[in-house]
Protein backbone atom coordinates (compact mmCIF):
# COMPACT_ATOMS: atom_id res chain seq x y z
CA UNK A 1 0.00 0.00 0.00
CA UNK A 2 1.21 3.84 -0.73
CA UNK A 3 -0.01 6.36 1.96
CA UNK A 4 -1.55 9.38 0.12
CA UNK A 5 -1.16 12.78 2.26
CA UNK A 6 -4.67 13.54 4.26
CA UNK A 7 -5.31 17.42 5.24
CA UNK A 8 -4.71 17.44 8.90
CA UNK A 9 -2.14 14.77 10.92
CA UNK A 10 -4.58 12.07 13.33
CA UNK A 11 -3.69 9.02 14.89
CA UNK A 12 -2.97 5.81 12.91
CA UNK A 13 -5.68 4.00 14.68
CA UNK A 14 -8.79 6.97 13.51
CA UNK A 15 -6.26 6.56 10.28
CA UNK A 16 -6.66 3.31 9.26
CA UNK A 17 -10.77 3.07 10.70
CA UNK A 18 -11.16 5.95 8.48
CA UNK A 19 -9.44 4.47 5.45
CA UNK A 20 -11.35 1.03 5.61
CA UNK A 21 -14.62 2.24 6.91
CA UNK A 22 -14.74 4.37 3.51
CA UNK A 23 -13.71 1.95 1.22
CA UNK A 24 -12.44 -1.54 0.63
CA UNK A 25 -9.73 -1.28 -0.55
CA UNK A 26 -8.57 2.74 -0.17
CA UNK A 27 -4.84 1.38 -1.14
CA UNK A 28 -6.14 0.31 -5.16
CA UNK A 29 -4.15 -1.67 -4.75
CA UNK A 30 -6.19 -4.20 -6.70
CA UNK A 31 -6.16 -2.07 -9.45
CA UNK A 32 -3.12 0.18 -9.50
CA UNK A 33 -0.52 -0.90 -11.81
CA UNK A 34 2.08 0.79 -9.57
CA UNK A 35 0.64 -1.45 -6.80
CA UNK A 36 0.91 -4.42 -8.99
CA UNK A 37 4.64 -3.92 -10.83
CA UNK A 38 5.71 -3.44 -7.32
CA UNK A 39 4.28 -7.17 -6.15
CA UNK A 40 6.82 -8.27 -8.79
CA UNK A 41 9.18 -6.77 -8.17
CA UNK A 42 8.94 -7.70 -4.12
CA UNK A 43 8.46 -11.40 -5.06
CA UNK A 44 11.56 -11.15 -7.67
CA UNK A 45 13.38 -9.69 -4.82
CA UNK A 46 13.45 -12.80 -2.62
CA UNK A 47 16.33 -14.57 -2.66
CA UNK A 48 15.28 -18.42 -2.45
CA UNK A 49 12.08 -19.82 -4.39
CA UNK A 50 10.17 -21.21 -1.59
CA UNK A 51 10.09 -20.31 2.21
CA UNK A 52 8.88 -22.52 5.09
CA UNK A 53 7.31 -20.23 7.72
CA UNK A 54 6.80 -16.62 6.20
CA UNK A 55 5.50 -13.81 8.13
CA UNK A 56 3.22 -10.79 6.32
CA UNK A 57 2.87 -7.92 9.13
CA UNK A 58 0.76 -5.24 7.78
CA UNK A 59 -0.88 -7.00 5.22
CA UNK A 60 -3.82 -5.14 4.42
CA UNK A 61 -6.70 -6.41 2.05
CA UNK A 62 -4.31 -9.16 1.81
CA UNK A 63 -3.41 -8.59 -1.66
CA UNK A 64 0.05 -9.03 -1.57
CA UNK A 65 -0.56 -12.20 0.86
CA UNK A 66 -2.39 -14.23 -1.96
CA UNK A 67 0.58 -13.65 -4.76
CA UNK A 68 3.31 -14.59 -1.44
CA UNK A 69 1.18 -17.21 -0.52
CA UNK A 70 2.21 -19.61 -3.37
CA UNK A 71 5.89 -18.99 -2.09
CA UNK A 72 5.50 -20.50 1.32
CA UNK A 73 4.30 -23.82 3.30
CA UNK A 74 2.84 -21.74 5.91
CA UNK A 75 2.06 -17.70 5.82
CA UNK A 76 1.67 -16.15 8.87
CA UNK A 77 -0.16 -12.44 8.26
CA UNK A 78 -1.52 -9.22 10.39
CA UNK A 79 -2.89 -5.89 10.28
CA UNK A 80 -4.16 -3.42 13.31
CA UNK A 81 -7.34 -2.95 11.45
CA UNK A 82 -10.00 -5.25 12.69
CA UNK A 83 -11.78 -4.57 8.69
CA UNK A 84 -8.50 -5.04 6.74
CA UNK A 85 -8.21 -8.20 8.82
CA UNK A 86 -11.91 -9.16 7.77
CA UNK A 87 -11.62 -8.68 4.25
CA UNK A 88 -7.90 -10.41 3.95
CA UNK A 89 -9.27 -13.45 5.25
CA UNK A 90 -11.98 -13.44 2.93
CA UNK A 91 -9.55 -12.97 0.27
CA UNK A 92 -7.53 -15.95 1.39
CA UNK A 93 -10.23 -18.22 2.38
CA UNK A 94 -9.48 -20.70 -0.34
CA UNK A 95 -5.55 -20.62 0.72
CA UNK A 96 -4.99 -23.16 3.56
CA UNK A 97 -1.60 -22.08 4.15
CA UNK A 98 -2.65 -18.97 5.11
CA UNK A 99 -4.21 -17.70 8.47
CA UNK A 100 -4.21 -13.84 9.31
CA UNK A 101 -4.94 -12.19 12.92
CA UNK A 102 -5.48 -8.83 13.90
CA UNK A 103 -2.07 -7.67 15.39
CA UNK A 104 -1.27 -4.21 16.97
CA UNK A 105 2.87 -4.48 16.67
CA UNK A 106 5.54 -4.81 18.23
CA UNK A 107 3.51 -5.48 21.15
CA UNK A 108 1.71 -7.99 19.48
CA UNK A 109 4.32 -9.91 18.18
CA UNK A 110 4.40 -13.64 17.70
CA UNK A 111 6.18 -15.07 20.71
CA UNK A 112 6.92 -18.70 21.40
CA UNK A 113 6.45 -20.51 18.15
CA UNK A 114 9.11 -21.64 15.50
CA UNK A 115 11.27 -19.37 14.10
CA UNK A 116 10.62 -17.61 10.20
CA UNK A 117 12.45 -18.00 7.32
CA UNK A 118 11.01 -14.86 6.18
CA UNK A 119 9.55 -11.77 7.27
CA UNK A 120 7.84 -9.18 5.16
CA UNK A 121 7.55 -5.49 6.33
CA UNK A 122 5.71 -4.10 3.97
CA UNK A 123 4.85 0.08 4.35
CA UNK A 124 4.59 -0.49 8.31
CA UNK A 125 7.87 0.76 10.32
CA UNK A 126 6.93 4.71 9.26
CA UNK A 127 3.95 4.38 11.21
CA UNK A 128 6.00 3.72 14.29
CA UNK A 129 7.71 6.26 16.46
CA UNK A 130 11.56 5.46 17.17
CA UNK A 131 11.77 2.83 20.15
CA UNK A 132 8.55 1.37 18.56
CA UNK A 133 10.54 0.73 15.45
CA UNK A 134 14.00 -0.43 17.13
CA UNK A 135 11.53 -2.99 19.17
CA UNK A 136 10.08 -3.95 15.91
CA UNK A 137 13.63 -4.47 14.35
CA UNK A 138 14.95 -6.47 17.41
CA UNK A 139 11.61 -8.73 16.89
CA UNK A 140 12.67 -9.39 13.59
CA UNK A 141 15.88 -10.44 14.55
CA UNK A 142 14.82 -12.68 17.63
CA UNK A 143 12.44 -14.23 15.08
CA UNK A 144 14.27 -14.92 11.99
CA UNK A 145 15.91 -18.93 11.69
CA UNK A 146 19.36 -19.27 10.63
CA UNK A 147 18.72 -19.16 7.03
CA UNK A 148 16.53 -16.42 7.37
CA UNK A 149 15.38 -13.61 5.25
CA UNK A 150 14.23 -9.96 5.91
CA UNK A 151 12.58 -7.31 3.46
CA UNK A 152 10.93 -4.17 3.55
CA UNK A 153 9.49 -2.18 1.35
CA UNK A 154 8.31 1.23 2.22
CA UNK A 155 6.80 4.68 0.29
CA UNK A 156 9.08 7.31 0.54
CA UNK A 157 7.13 10.45 -0.09
CA UNK A 158 5.88 12.62 3.21
CA UNK A 159 2.25 12.19 4.43
CA UNK A 160 0.68 13.96 7.01
CA UNK A 161 0.64 10.39 9.76
CA UNK A 162 4.49 9.38 9.00
CA UNK A 163 6.04 9.37 12.02
CA UNK A 164 9.28 8.22 10.43
CA UNK A 165 10.96 8.86 7.54
CA UNK A 166 11.70 5.32 5.03
CA UNK A 167 15.19 5.80 5.54
CA UNK A 168 14.85 5.78 9.03
CA UNK A 169 13.19 2.78 9.17
CA UNK A 170 15.71 1.21 6.51
CA UNK A 171 18.72 1.92 9.00
CA UNK A 172 16.85 0.41 11.83
CA UNK A 173 16.73 -2.78 9.90
CA UNK A 174 20.08 -2.50 8.47
CA UNK A 175 21.92 -2.03 11.91
CA UNK A 176 20.46 -5.68 12.61
CA UNK A 177 23.98 -7.12 10.91
CA UNK A 178 22.12 -9.15 8.17
CA UNK A 179 23.59 -9.35 4.55
CA UNK A 180 22.08 -7.21 1.96
CA UNK A 181 21.32 -9.22 -0.30
CA UNK A 182 19.09 -6.76 -2.84
CA UNK A 183 18.61 -2.88 -2.51
CA UNK A 184 16.03 -1.38 -5.50
CA UNK A 185 15.57 2.42 -4.71
CA UNK A 186 12.79 4.58 -6.73
CA UNK A 187 11.58 8.10 -6.18
CA UNK A 188 8.10 6.69 -4.96
CA UNK A 189 9.99 3.52 -2.53
CA UNK A 190 13.22 1.95 -1.07
CA UNK A 191 13.07 -2.04 -0.97
CA UNK A 192 15.63 -3.85 0.60
CA UNK A 193 16.35 -7.65 1.51
CA UNK A 194 18.67 -8.92 3.96
CA UNK A 195 19.50 -12.43 4.80
CA UNK A 196 21.31 -14.80 7.32
CA UNK A 197 23.40 -16.56 4.98
CA UNK A 198 25.38 -13.63 2.93
CA UNK A 199 25.18 -15.70 -0.10
CA UNK A 200 23.85 -14.33 -3.50
CA UNK A 201 21.52 -16.42 -4.97
CA UNK A 202 24.25 -17.37 -7.82
CA UNK A 203 26.36 -18.31 -4.99
CA UNK A 204 23.39 -20.61 -3.52
CA UNK A 205 22.94 -22.37 -6.65
CA UNK A 206 26.50 -23.10 -7.31
CA UNK A 207 26.63 -20.84 -10.11
CA UNK A 208 30.01 -18.74 -8.42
Amino acid sequence: MSPTPSRRPEGTEAYFDRLYGAAEDPYGLRDRWYEERKRVLILAALGRRRYRHAFEPGCGIGEFTVALAGRCDKLSASDRSARAVEIARRRTASLRNVSIERQDLPADWPVGGAAFDLIVLGEIGYFLDAEAMRELARCCDRSLDAEGTLLACDWRPDFAERRLATDQVHAQLAGLGLARLVRHEEDDFLLQVWTRDGRSVAQREGIR
